[in-house]
């Protein structure tokens, strides 16, 4: 007769004894290195030197000069006539297409363009990411040179635009601390430029009782802009649209007079196209 405690185990029967198996990880450490290189660049930092991104990264010399190299032939980078590498085409045109794909982009078109018609200004549409606001969305007034630089792709602190402002007047006080920091702050900009949170938080309780911002020469000198929020499906504030102006043409009553109404107005338009309650 067989020794039934010498039986082996039922694959049915109690595994709670035996060791769980390792997750699988899926996650290509040269990719997220190759990522983590094209994540420095910004509006404020266009070009790198290779030792910057060294420097920056904590990823040894040998292995970025290799990353750069393939990011290079695949056209991710390429080389100024000083020897620094900044984006190349292929990001460029991978963050254009993946910026016009976009639910909000595509929601906001036709009211932009209606708006700017109406205004005969430059109107803007931001999100936030991290402590920037990145414009997603730009119909830009034709005969005007302020603000030039700013195109659909660019970065500004969210401290220093009023569509930030907006943005972070939605966040809850934890949020807000963990989005915002000291080196926020850092950087030239308008004349007007909070330079610490206890100068923003009154900016942002104004934003929220209000339900719009209005400001003058804070991101660039000489531009004036006029913002409101919009709000997606549970009423949480995803984005932002603004009409920017000069402020030698623009006193801050003209501003609330002739364009506030107009803006609002856009701002609902496309908060209902994007399934949002209108305040």
């Amino acid at each position: 007769m067989m020794n039934n405690n010498r039986l082996p185990k039922s694959p049915l029967s109690d595994k709670s004894e035996e060791p769980a198996a390792p997750a699988r990880s899926y996650r290509v450490e040269a990719l997220a290195k190759g990522l983590r290189l094209l994540s420095l660049f910004s509006a404020e930092r266009p070009a790198l030197r290779v030792k910057d991104l060294v420097d920056l990264t904590g990823i040894p010399m040998p292995t970025v000069f290799r990353l750069v190299a393939t990011l290079e032939e695949e056209g991710y980078l390429e080389r100024t006539p000083d020897s620094m590498v900044r984006p190349g085409t292929s990001v460029l045109a991978l963050g254009f297409a993946a910026v016009q794909g976009l639910d909000i982009v595509q929601n906001s078109r036709s009211t932009m363009r209606e708006l700017a018609a109406a205004t005969g200004e430059t109107v803007n549409l931001g999100v936030l990411y991290s402590d920037q606001v990145l414009f997603v969305a730009r119909v830009p007034r034709r005969d005007s040179l302020l603000a030039a630089g700013i195109r659909v792709g660019s970065t500004v602190p969210a401290v220093f635009s009023s569509i930030g402002k907006v943005i972070l007047a939605d966040l809850t006080e934890a949020e807000l601390y963990r989005c915002i920091s000291d080196a926020s702050f850092s950087g030239r900009w308008g004349p007007n430029a909070v330079r610490t949170m206890g100068e923003l938080l009154p900016q942002l309780e104004s934003a929220r009782r209000d339900g719009y911002v209005i400001q003058q020469e804070t991101a660039i000198p000489g531009l004036s802009s006029i913002a409101a929020p919009i709000r997606q499906g549970g009423g949480a504030v995803v984005a932002a649209i603004n009409v920017a102006v000069s402020s030698a043409e623009y006193s801050r009553k003209r501003l609330s007079n002739t364009l506030l109404r107009p803006l609002l107005e856009a701002a609902r338009e496309i908060t209902v196209r994007l399934g949002g309650s209108v305040q």
